[in-house]
């Protein structure tokens, strides 16, 4: 190759790496697009919340919903001191808070959505499956409802302990989610108020299934 050539070529490379830099930076660039927080909105009354307090609204109310289902169960039944009072408890937290996540919801111009409480009795277990053959919004089989359903005395407590842990356990997981990305004040508070209180219970019921 000629002197004249290389150094065309040489030139040529030269004039061609601003460009392939402009490109590569361009291209990091874009990658960072799928990690912006998600688009504030603003409410009629003036509240700022985001999609991420939206979901943990929307799927916590049914969540709560489950978790009193389960409770209606108790109603009726002999149970120890100890069980009656933590299930008088899960009644008395979650069911205002299933209110305030409704006002929430229609304060932000969302739909507040439809629970098992809404349709299923405590002794109709039968119907508890949702549209998608899946279970309740706890996830549990309704044949595993029916079974506690039919079972009586510790076996009903135990298998209602252990069913409620798990619950609890994927309300906490939810709780933490809404922390990590939620906007709305109220709600992340709702979230870490959650997560500490079901905490404390999820360690009282494995007491319990220990005695």
């Amino acid at each position: 190759m000629s002197a004249h050539r290389t150094m065309r070529a040489r030139l040529a490379t030269a004039a061609a790496l601003p460009l392939l830099l402009a490109t590569t930076l361009a291209a990091c660039g874009d990658d960072t697009t799928d990690e912006r927080p998600a688009a504030v909105r603003t409410a009629s009354n003036g509240d700022r919340f985001n999609d991420a307090d939206v979901s943990f609204a929307t799927e916590m109310i049914p969540h709560h919903a489950d978790a009193l289902v389960m409770v209606d169960m108790t109603q009726g039944r002999e149970l120890s001191p100890e069980m009656t009072d933590l299930t008088e408890d899960i009644r008395a937290a979650q069911a205002p808070e299933i209110e305030q996540m409704a006002d929430w919801l229609t304060a932000w111009g969302e739909d507040v959505p439809e629970t098992s409480r809404d349709h299923v009795n405590s002794h109709d277990m039968g119907d508890m499956s949702d549209d998608t053959g899946g279970g309740t919004g706890m996830g549990m089989d309704p044949d595993d409802l029916a079974a506690l359903e039919d079972a009586s005395g510790i076996a009903f407590e135990q298998m209602w302990l252990q069913m409620m842990v798990e619950h609890h356990e994927g309300a906490i997981e939810m709780a933490q989610d809404e922390q990590a990305d939620g906007l709305a004040d109220d709600a992340v508070a709702l979230a870490d108020s959650i997560e500490s209180s079901q905490t404390a219970e999820i360690d009282r019921m494995e007491e319990l299934l220990d005695q």
